[in-house]
Order: structure tokens, then sequence, then C-alpha cells
């Protein structure tokens, strides 16, 4: 009877602190993927390369089967520059581009799909036999 209690005693502390550990790790790896956005972009990075730092940290101290989606890591590192404002002040100005416009992005390749796409086709139609110099 004594053994079964202090079971119970044990898995009911284990029920308690392994969510503040969980939690605790994934605010720490999203402040430290925003430390590292920010930070390299304050040094004069291009966006690709600072995001890609950030992303790249952010998916690594996920762990599981399930990765973070790109999505998902740009609001991780937008919240924690807005909760965190004193510290991240400087980074506002960075954060527009981890939230492009994806409707005009795909209406922009479409774009250029179509256009390369025409481009071929006229290519096409002008074969050698065409451009030959000395057909008259």
């Amino acid at each position: 009877m004594k053994k079964l209690k202090e079971k119970k005693l044990i898995l009911l502390t284990l029920g308690l602190f392994t969510p503040l550990i969980i939690t605790t790790s994934k605010v720490s790896a999203n402040t430290f993927g925003a430390e590292i956005f920010c930070t390299m972009r304050d040094g004069g990075n291009d966006h690709n390369s600072s995001w890609e730092a950030a992303y790249t940290y952010i998916k690594q101290q996920k762990g599981g089967i399930f990765k973070v989606s790109p999505k998902r890591a740009a609001s991780q590192i937008t919240e924690t520059v807005i909760r965190e404002s004193e510290k991240f002040g400087y980074c506002v100005e960075f954060l527009d581009k981890l939230h492009p416009n994806r409707k005009l992005e795909r209406e922009l390749q479409k774009e250029e799909e179509r256009m390369k796409k025409e481009l071929e086709e006229a290519n096409e139609e002008f074969n050698e036999e065409t451009l030959d110099r000395y057909s008259y």
C-alpha cells in the first residue's frame, strides 16, 4: 500500500514538472531563433541567410517526427520580437520579410512561368532555317 502511494506521488510529480521543462525549452528555442535572426540582420546579413540560420536552429530544437513549418517559425520569431520589444526593438523593421504577401508571390511566379513559356515558344518558331543568311 505504501509503495502504491509512493508510485502515485512520483507519477504526479513527473506529470507536473514535465510540461514545465518542455515549455521552457520551446520558449528558449524560439527566443534564440529570434536572437539569431535579429543579430544576423543587424550585422548586415541579407534576409535569406538570416532566415535560414534561424529556421534551421528552430527546426533542430523542435525534435520529434513533425518539424516546424516555415510559417510557424516566422510567427514564433515575430511573437518573440514583439513580446521582448525592449531586447529586440531594433529588429522590428526586419519582420516584414518574414511574412510576405503569399498571394502576390504566387501571381508573380505564374506570370514569370507564362513569360518563360512564351519565350520558349517564340524560340521554337525561329529555327536555323529561318535564320539562314544566304537564303534569298
